[in-house]
């Protein structure tokens, strides 16, 4: 509870004046001369709900103290009420949008005139929450100097560990028009602290530095912890309530921001207004920021194969071009060698064409290629050979120009690769029997490439290779991106979800196929593997699993081994690697060389699945 303060005299007057001339809503007083309507202060401005009462209403002389100052991106103020009231549900402090560098500074006593708004970054259509801003203000400073409202201490004992109430189903499933409840969802907690001084102790880094100078952690050490030192997201159910993204608010050209890698620690006291952005959600910008304490964790190195095992595996390089520096060509090529131990048939995805995002037609992607696996030879690795089938210009999503694609790298000196009438962009590969065992028509070929599915996206790449006189097929993905899904904090409850739909369609088609090389050879070796796009527990996966025929191998690992990527302080699945039921005794390893880290050859995980065929 926060406790009441008497209101002086001059503010009521302040008001007063206000009233009358029509910048508040009211009425002047029903008795002559006495002033009926209290002053507006920030709690009544942010109300108990996420939007405001006064949305869209003037105010004036609202007052406050200064508790960060906002020079660069969304240039404005915080300022936050000493005197609180006593419900819970009403935030005390407020973000004052400036447009340009502010005029105050930390401490500075202030009333504030101008428009109360709701702002919701990323735009209406984005999903997200909005920010209780006051906007186009007059700012009068009263005085400096003073003390700041003490800091409100966010940590494992004050965030509630339900994650976010229903929404109203007769809202569209918005959370916007319900009551806050702070001591029961971690979300309404947030909201009701939005534009406070709030402050974090010691936190374990659960989201590595990235480019934009921020970094995420968890209050809750506890929470489905991964084995290295991440925060697991195993389930819809499981947004982890004590994940919290820090930025701060001294420009990086005067302070650069600390480099951390997942399993850091956060030291000491980070202390600063809580805002909400479009990355990510309740962000506390930090006007103090604690110490990185680096950890241990080091880019793992897989297992290598033995002489009978067949090692497969899958690697999002993201976006690589011939026109990339040498120096990423040579960290990838590295770890293809040196953490995947020269994988026999290594799927890539994200292979870019010979001149990257230029767009003009160019559709080979030879060059890129070329260069890589001279790379990795360069590393001390294989002299890979590669398949692949250049799609059609634009028609594959991803970087305008880019053209990406999958492709094969396979080690000739361990495995070969059965050509067959090499399809093209448009043909379909399909199965069919020689000498009683399956086979595909087109090797390398597409799969139901005109399926629309796979419009503006990759069309899966199977291959027929073999091992040992064992035949094995290997399908190739790179399933439609997340983009347009709503985020964890989403103003729906739950949120929306809609990239789901293309790629349940893309996950029917590919079981569809493997339906028909079992249908064929009921013992065949299967594996669909890359960049899918999807949780191991979602509906996507389930669709490719359909009927047994396809297992996601990655959940043969414990549950605090399962992931590829690290999003919002999320440990997640994106890459899989799924088997048949022909394939049997594997050891699966997922990779962690680039999720984790603050320096990154990719943003993904590789993968990498060692069986006897």
């Amino acid at each position: 509870m926060r406790s009441s303060h008497p209101r002086s005299a001059a503010v009521a007057a302040l008001v007063a004046t206000a009233l009358a001339t029509g910048l508040l809503a009211g009425t002047a007083g029903a008795a002559e001369g006495v002033v009926s309507a209290d002053p507006i202060r920030i709690h009544d401005i942010q109300g108990t709900t996420r939007t405001s009462p006064l949305n869209g209403k003037p105010v004036a002389g609202v007052e406050g103290i200064v508790t960060g100052v906002r020079t660069f991106g969304s240039r404005g103020f915080w300022i936050q009420d000493p005197d609180a009231d006593d419900n819970p549900a009403t935030s005390e402090g407020i973000f004052v949008f400036t447009g340009s560098a502010p005029t105050v500074a930390v401490g500075d006593a202030v009333k504030v005139s101008g428009t109360v708004g709701e702002y919701v970054p990323g735009g209406v259509n984005s999903g997200n929450q909005s920010v209780t801003q006051i906007a186009k203000p007059t700012v009068a400073v009263v005085s400096s100097g003073n003390a700041l409202p003490e800091a409100v201490s966010v940590n494992e004992y004050s965030v509630p560990a339900a994650y976010a109430p229903a929404g109203d189903p007769a809202a569209g499933n918005s959370i916007n028009g319900l009551t806050l409840e702070p001591s029961r969802y971690a979300l309404d907690y947030y909201e009701s602290l939005e534009g406070m001084n709030v402050k974090i102790g010691t936190s374990r880094v659960v989201g590595a530095t990235d480019p934009y100078s921020e970094m995420w952690v968890t209050v809750k050490g506890w929470e489905n912890t991964a084995r290295r030192g991440g925060t697991l997201y195993g389930s819809y159910e499981s947004q982890n309530t004590g994940r919290l993204q820090v930025q701060q608010l001294t420009p990086v050209a005067q302070q650069p921001f600390p480099v951390a890698n997942v399993g850091d620690k956060l030291t000491g006291t980070t202390e600063g207004p809580l805002d909400f952005n479009q990355f990510g959600g309740y962000t506390l910008v930090a006007r103090t920021l604690g110490t990185v304490k680096a950890g241990t964790l080091a880019p793992e190195k897989t297992k290598p194969q033995a002489a009978n095992e067949l090692a497969v595996a899958t690697y999002n390089v993201e976006n690589l071009d011939p026109t990339d520096p040498q120096t990423k060509f040579d960290n990838l090529a590295k770890a293809v060698v040196e953490n995947l131990a020269s994988p026999d048939i290594l799927a890539l995805e994200e292979i870019q064409d010979d001149n990257g995002a230029k767009n003009d037609g160019t559709v080979s992607a030879e060059q890129t290629l070329t260069k890589f696996t001279a790379a990795i030879a360069a590393a001390g690795g294989p002299a890979y050979q590669w398949r692949s089938i250049s799609p059609e210009n634009d028609k594959d999503g991803g970087e305008p120009g880019g053209n990406i694609r999958q492709v094969f790298l396979f080690n000739p000196a361990r495995v070969s690769f059965t050509e067959r009438a090499p399809g093209d962009a448009v043909t379909a590969t399909g199965v069919t029997t020689e000498n009683g065992k399956a086979a595909l028509t087109h090797s390398p070929g597409r799969i139901d490439p005109a399926n629309p599915a796979w419009t503006d996206s990759r069309k899966p790449l199977a291959g027929e290779f073999v091992f040992k006189g064992k035949t094995v097929f290997v399908i190739a993905n790179h399933f439609s991106s997340k983009g347009g899904d709503e985020g964890l904090t989403s103003v729906h409850q739950p949120p929306v979800r809609s990239s789901e739909a293309k790629r349940l369609l893309q996950a029917q088609a590919v079981n569809g196929f493997v339906k028909q090389l079992l249908a064929a050879d009921k013992h065949a070796s299967v594996l669909a593997v890359g960049d899918i796009n999807d949780f191991e527990f979602s509906g996507t996966a389930q669709a490719l699993e359909d009927g047994g025929a396809l297992f996601s191998a990655i959940k043969s690992l414990p549950k605090a081994e399962r992931y590829s990527y690290v999003y919002q302080g999320n440990a997640q699945v994106l890459d899989q690697i799924l088997v048949s039921p022909g394939v049997k005794n594997y050891a699966y390893d997922s990779v962690h060389i680039n999720a984790e880290f603050s320096a990154q050859n990719s943003d993904h995980d590789p993968q990498v699945l060692r069986f006897r065929p």
